[in-house]
């Protein structure tokens, strides 16, 4: 039996006074069976044990919790009143029994993930599947978000597992790398490259652009490679999900600059995959919170995250 004390309001005497759950167990067993004898029975003690331990309940409180009729003993209404909310502890204590032995048997929880949009568009989906097929009873809460949102949510504890791109700048989060993939171009069938195989910056250079802006991993890239060419990028839109970007390649827009991850996306007929030149690399991370240890369901998810990461372009 517990040893904690439970603390109850007379609301009638404007007195707090205490019960400890064995003599909330006992009292509960007694409402609930009619007598001594079979409460005894029910809690394997004897039937002396049962009745000290409701007379030291009584005491307690100041005040009776049955009454003698015919043998049997009749709750007073006072304790029909208290046994309603002893009966809600022992259904809290029970649920509470159940989640830890769900959690320990990784059956149930809840498993927070915050991630970048290429990785959220590509990896996520099926890491998801994968992982409710062995916990389905397990609820998971994703946000898709940039990637500097991405790391202050796990630095923050407000996500379990972080998945991202570039690098993290912050020392309050741990990561590892699962997948390098290299930046290539999205162009619309019919274009006027897409009888080259490959395509270097002098080819793009005069073309409407669309990728992440400069404040990010793969803009940033972007535009040092250009820089490195004397050339300027010629931005048509500043997008960070790779799904888009295909659609306003498809759109008439202009041409996408997008890594693996996002190249991933366009697998369309009317959408043409090329490399870049010179090769551009962008690293995949997943993130955790320093300050605590993952649980035993972020560390699965991650594993499984990583082996789908291993079948797409990783290095």
């Amino acid at each position: 039996m517990f040893s904690n004390i439970i603390f109850i309001r007379d609301h009638d005497l404007e007195l707090w006074m205490s019960l400890t759950v064995r003599e909330m167990d006992v009292f509960r067993h007694v409402v609930m069976l009619g007598s001594v004898t079979a409460a005894a029975e029910a809690l394997n003690i004897s039937q002396p044990a049962i009745s000290r331990t409701l007379q030291q309940a009584e005491e307690r409180l100041t005040f009776p919790l049955f009454v003698r009729e015919k043998k049997r003993l009749i709750p007073t209404t006072e304790a029909r009143i208290l046994f309603a909310e002893v009966a809600n502890v022992f259904a809290a204590v029970e649920q509470t029994r159940r989640l830890a032995s769900e959690l320990r048997e990784r059956e149930a929880g809840v498993l927070n993930i915050a991630a970048g949009a290429g990785i959220g568009h590509v990896i996520v989906p099926e890491a998801i599947r994968r992982f409710r097929l062995a916990r389905p009873n397990v609820s998971i809460v994703l946000q898709v978000l940039s990637g500097p949102e991405v790391v202050s949510r796990v630095a923050q504890g407000m996500a379990d597992v972080g998945l991202t791109v570039g690098p993290t700048g912050d020392p309050s989060v741990e990561s590892s790398v699962i997948c390098v993939t290299q930046i290539g171009c999205v162009l619309p069938a019919g274009h006027r490259l897409e009888g080259k195989s490959v395509l270097g910056v002098e080819d793009i250079a005069d073309e409407p652009i669309i990728c992440p802006g400069p404040h990010l991993s793969i803009g940033a890239a972007v535009v040092a490679a250009f820089a490195d060419a004397n050339r300027r990028v010629r931005y048509a839109t500043e997008v960070t999900q790779a799904t888009i970007a295909c659609e306003l390649v498809r759109a008439g827009v202009g041409i996408a600059l997008t890594d693996g991850l996002g190249m991933a996306c366009a697998q369309a007929d009317d959408l043409i995959k090329r490399p870049l030149l010179p090769q551009l690399q962008s690293t995949a991370r997943m993130l955790w919170p320093k300050a605590r240890t993952p649980s035993q369901l972020a560390r699965e998810f991650s594993s499984i995250v990583e082996d789908v990461c291993a079948h797409v372009g990783a290095a």
